[in-house]
């Protein structure tokens, strides 16, 4: 059964797959890969954004030397009222999901927040607190073993993504890491505030913005990215990018298996997000499918590629409301973003 369909052409993907590679390369770099005017490609971008198809963001990896502390969350609710704290828990800064799902709870979240101490308190605080919450369950991630909401375009060529790498230098500054975290400042907060909704804001347009200089800007972006302290992702809306239907599955498997067994489902083009977790179950596999059916074939594939795994449970995301940042409406569209509480 087919719940969606993509709108998004191959023109569409192309700049999307590039801008994942090079987020903030110019309309003139990317047009000597795509083959289409700096002008064209500036407003193709706008229509997508504006249209809420696809979005470019940026948010906080890192708290200093720490990587942020993540965790999914089962919500238990009243009936009648899932879709009301779905909209609710959208609002947090933290949540980076939040999925109304068939199965034994009804929101599946994921959340980040910089350690155990801040769990707790938004657990206790927040989650708890909801009035229409009966129960909630909580799997702290132990290991992330990939990007948060990765996506698997690979509409370019290969010839493409050399030549975008060669003029850009691509994505290898994001890659690299340092033995220390950078000193941040609060220029920092402000400038991943901004970036969460839009990363391909001008240095110009954050100068003005945060009250600085265009060199201090560059210079910033440029410390967070080299330290490990930016994640970046850029994303179709996935109703319209033929990959609509969000799952989950929970697997068991013996902790000597754990690497290889992640090795082998990272290279399956349906994983989004692989996690080592807390609970009866210890991994717990983020999946994006072209259809319903789509999943049982998948599950079968995630046991073909992975002999030791043990499928312990599945659910379906009836609809998707946020995807990191960003919040999605009922038509499945992009409406705006909730600006990220930086770790920092």
């Amino acid at each position: 059964m087919r719940t969606g369909e993509s709108v998004l052409g191959e023109a569409d993907l192309s700049l999307i797959h590039a801008l994942q590679i090079a987020p903030r390369a110019s309309w003139t770099q990317l047009s000597a890969v795509l083959g289409a005017s700096p002008d064209t490609l500036a407003r193709r971008w706008e229509h997508l954004t504006a249209g809420g198809y696809a979005w470019s963001s940026l948010l906080a990896a890192r708290r200093g030397t720490d990587a942020m502390l993540y965790a999914w969350i089962e919500l238990e609710c009243v009936a009648g009222r899932a879709e009301a704290t779905a909209t609710e828990v959208s609002r947090d800064p933290c949540t980076l999901g939040v999925h109304a799902v068939t199965g034994d709870a009804d929101l599946v979240l994921l959340v980040a927040c910089p350690d155990l101490y801040a769990l707790d308190a938004y657990l206790a605080g927040r989650v708890r607190r909801l009035p229409g919450v009966i129960r909630s369950r909580t799997q702290v991630v132990t290991r992330l073993h990939n990007r948060p909401y990765r996506s698997r375009i690979e509409q370019l060529t290969p010839g493409q993504v050399q030549l975008l790498t060669g003029i850009t230098g691509g994505d290898r500054r994001s890659r690299a890491r340092v033995g220390t975290g950078p000193n941040l400042t609060e220029l920092d907060h402000r400038l991943v505030a901004e970036l969460a909704g839009d990363a391909r804001r001008s240095a110009a347009e954050l100068a003005r913005q945060c009250g600085t200089s265009e060199s201090t800007v560059r210079r910033r972006l440029d410390v967070l990215a080299a330290g490990g302290a930016l994640h970046h992702h850029c994303l179709p809306a996935p109703r319209f990018s033929g990959r609509p239907v969000w799952a989950m599955v929970t697997t068991d498997v013996p902790p000597l298996e754990v690497p290889e067994t992640v090795a082998a489902l990272a290279r399956l083009r349906e994983t989004r997000l692989v996690t080592s977790v807390t609970g009866p179950h210890n991994l717990a596999v983020a999946l994006w499918l072209r259809t319903v059916d789509e999943l049982h074939d998948v599950t079968a594939a995630l046991v073909r590629a992975a002999p030791a795994l043990r499928i312990a449970g599945t659910a379906l995301s009836l609809r998707t409301h946020k995807i990191g940042a960003q919040v999605l409406g009922p038509d499945g569209r992009r409406t705006h973003h909730v600006p990220p509480a930086t770790p920092f």
